[in-house]
């Protein structure tokens, strides 16, 4: 559950942290006051998208920090340890805010992405805001607040999982089978690049090496020439080097008989001697490859052009139209295995199909089973809330397969009739304000009652609600309180008394600032705040009076 809540200077509130105990929590202020703010101070450290215009004026930063105690929700100790963001029995996520929206948020002290933190958030807060009965008349939200209150989370990753790995083999089905035209047209072409290709047969490395090989041969007469020149000065000519090192080796053999420290000189002679003339023997016979390849200039230079004008032709660099050749040819399998394929392929689809159809009715059937228990809660629920003679129904129906989608092939509509003898009909179209604000509420309470969500809270989810039925309101969110911590930000007093701890929200305004605080109210400061609510500008001895029957009556 959430044990406290820090907020700097988010709107309108500069400083303020509180501690925040189990049971039912109101939330209550003048209308201005701000009564919202810690609902969206919370919406913020828990994912919401933030806005730099809601920091506060004159700052460059927000900040909200919230602790949750986890040592009973194991579903969120089990997904803080996968996650390696676990510490101990409390969860500490924060929240950073910057005008140059440079935001950050942390989870423990380490930094998270707000994917992370909505996750998180999902298994540890449920809000529901004062709009709520506007989307109840999605009939999409009506689908969500059925599944909610039937625990349906694992089904529904089966029906989603079963439904995306259906679709997924669909569009490659669908890809895989486009018109025979198309792909014989692909077919031929990818044939003829296959041919070509296949007939040059390029290797690799081969560009690079013949490239060298025309340089050579282009160049042979002046390197025939000038090797044979050079091998001749090293070795074959009168004067050439290896005699002139010769003639050396001799005057240095007499100098050693006088004197041996000479001999280390005599043996660097001795090994250049060999030196020059494996460097002519080699110079001679690369002069002799030459002479005997240079017929083979034109093949060579043909040869280099094919590849040249390929490479021109694709775009594409020698070494590339390797690569080239590899992918056409794995394509050209794909197409000509393409009958296989789309057969091997249909029938997987077949099973794909019934897998999720499997899951679809599963799930079809869980609904039915819970749309059952819902309405009669429902219906419990809205007699409570002075609504006698309601009809409340929840109609489940089976869709089309061509209409599936990852929830299913279900389509729910809640029903009503308010008056007897009316048949039920759709909430927009039955329900006045006042009953749908009811109605709205009494599904609320049916379907958190379900929910395994530690914390729940309600922003004045009971508009359109007053005198008697603003009790009974009270009880079912104290009720709800006994099993789960219920926040309600209320301008009922009827509500306000039926809390276990009440928060007061007050905006003050100074000569250039304005702020919100919010405290935690004593009881006779409970009894003033109720005795307000009751209503008259100054506070009698009767509202007192009243505030105070109120409180006692709530804790009886």
């Amino acid at each position: 559950m959430l044990t406290a809540i820090s907020i700097k200077n988010l709107a309108v509130v500069e400083s303020l942290s509180l501690e925040l105990d189990q049971g039912l929590t109101a939330l209550t202020g003048e209308t201005g006051a701000g009564k919202s703010i810690l609902i969206d101070a919370l919406g913020l450290a828990l994912g919401t998208k933030a806005d730099k215009g809601m920091i506060r004026a004159g700052e460059n930063k927000a900040e909200v920090s919230a602790v949750f105690n986890i040592a009973a929700i194991s579903e969120a100790k089990a997904w803080l340890e996968e996650q390696a963001l676990d510490d101990a029995d409390d969860c500490i996520i924060r929240r950073v805010m910057t005008r140059d929206n440079k935001n950050k948020a942390f989870i423990n002290g380490s930094p998270v992405t707000l994917k992370t933190i909505q996750t998180l958030g999902n298994l540890l807060v449920e809000i529901h805001g004062q709009h709520a009965h506007q989307r109840l008349l999605k009939p999409a939200y009506q689908l969500t607040c059925l599944d909610q209150f039937a625990n349906h989370e694992t089904l529904l990753t089966d029906t989603s999982e079963a439904y995306q790995n259906w679709q997924t083999t669909f569009k490659r089905y669908q890809q895989l089978s486009q018109s025979e035209h198309d792909r014989a047209s692909k077919l031929d072409l990818l044939q003829f690049q296959a041919k070509e290709l296949a007939e040059l047969d390029l290797k690799n490395g081969e560009a690079e090496e013949i490239d060298q090989q025309f340089k050579s041969l282009s160049n042979a007469d002046a390197l025939i020439k000038g090797c044979y020149s050079l091998s001749a000065a090293l070795y074959e000519d009168d004067q050439d080097i290896h005699s002139q090192l010769s003639s050396i080796q001799n005057r240095l053999s007499q100098l050693i008989q006088m004197d041996e420290q000479l001999a280390d000189n005599l043996e660097m002679i001795e090994s250049s001697l060999i030196n020059i003339q494996e460097c002519s023997d080699a110079l001679r016979h690369y002069a002799d490859s030459l002479e005997n390849d240079s017929q083979s200039l034109n093949d060579i230079e043909n040869r280099l052009q094919a590849i040249h004008d390929m490479s021109r032709k694709y775009r594409l660099s020698p070494e590339e139209l390797i690569l080239k050749r590899e992918a056409i040819d794995n394509e050209l399998q794909n197409l000509t295995q393409a009958d296989a394929q789309l057969e091997q392929m249909e029938a997987e689809l077949n099973e794909l199909e019934e897998d999720y159809i499997k899951a679809a009715k599963k799930l079809h059937k869980s609904r039915i089973s819970a749309a059952k228990s819902l309405q009669a809660q429902t219906i419990e629920l809205l007699k409570k809330l002075a609504m006698p003679d309601v009809q409340f129904e929840v109609q489940v129906q089976s869709k089309d397969i061509s209409q599936a989608g990852k929830t299913g092939l279900d389509a729910v509509s809640f029903q009503v009739s308010s008056n007897p003898g009316q048949p039920p009909g759709p909430l927009g179209k039955i329900a006045s304000g006042g009953e749908l604000s009811r109605i709205s509420l009494a599904i609320e309470v049916a379907t958190m009652s379900q929910v395994n969500v530690p914390t729940l809270i309600f922003d004045e989810v009971d508009v359109g609600i007053g005198g008697g039925t603003a009790e009974i309101v009270g009880r079912l969110l104290r009720q709800l309180g006994s099993n789960q911590q219920v926040l309600c930000v209320t301008h009922l007093p009827q509500v306000a008394s039926q809390a276990h701890q009440h928060l007061n929200v007050v905006k003050t305004h100074g000569t250039d600032k304005t702020s919100t605080s919010i405290t935690l109210l004593k009881p006779d400061e409970r009894v003033q705040e109720i005795a307000r609510m009751l209503g008259g500008v100054e506070l009698t001895k009767q509202t007192l009076a009243h505030a105070r029957e109120m409180l006692t009556t709530a804790d009886s």
